[in-house]
């Protein structure tokens, strides 16, 4: 992988100026650009697409959540991930369905942020510890909600398609052409099948989609 490009977006300076001495500090990795609000973190997000965005849950203007979603919706290539003080459901919850790909509680984000940032980066999910739990407790109440058993039954029929496709190998150009429709849309599919199932990367869907018998 080349240079890991990330975007900081918190209303405080002073830890921006950290978080930003912690990531820097990697070999490879550099913060392309600090936001001090939400509006100003879509702003930058769409504007210069970095790899991976972290945005503090209570910036002004714009909170955290609906900056990810904002930013998921119009930039899917970009991964968020959400630093909170809060580890209530109701908020871990909201992130998650707004497509941020992890939460790290800001007590544990200086220890865990480094890790967080690559594990995201790297296309899969990453929780603090704390608040694993409730993400969890949460699927399975959603699908009891719906009578649903199998995770498999909550991908549309655009996400079957595109996980039929990601499972015989080809890539999101490919997929693109064959449904017609952007290779962008392809990873913003590719990533919903993928957190709807659990899965974190292309030999995990493959080995799903022959246990299931979608390919051979």
């Amino acid at each position: 992988m080349g240079e890991l490009r990330v975007l900081l977006g918190d209303d405080h300076a002073v830890l921006r100026h950290g978080l930003r001495k912690i990531l820097e500090d990697e070999r490879g990795w550099r913060v392309v650009a600090e936001a001090g609000d939400g509006r100003d973190a879509v702003r930058q997000a769409l504007a210069l697409e970095p790899d991976v965005a972290v945005l503090d849950i209570g910036m002004p203007l714009l909170n955290g959540i609906e900056a990810t979603r904002q930013i998921v919706r119009r930039a899917p290539s970009v991964r968020i991930v959400i630093l909170s003080m809060h580890s209530d459901q109701a908020y871990v919850t909201q992130s998650v369905q707004a497509g941020a790909r992890g939460y790290l509680l800001k007590e544990s984000a200086g220890a865990d942020l480094i890790e967080a940032i690559a594990t995201v980066a790297a296309g899969k999910s990453y929780f603090s510890a704390s608040v694993a739990q409730v993400v969890f407790d949460d699927y399975v109440k959603t699908l009891a909600s719906k009578g649903i058993t199998e995770p498999y039954d909550l991908l549309s029929e655009r996400e079957r398609e595109v996980l039929q496709l990601v499972a015989e190998g080809r890539s999101s150009k490919e997929i693109g052409e064959v449904l017609s429709i952007s290779p962008a849309t392809v990873e913003t599919h590719r990533a919903h099948l993928l957190q709807k199932l659990r899965l974190h990367n292309t030999v995990e869907v493959v080995r799903y989609a022959t246990r299931r018998g979608i390919i051979r």
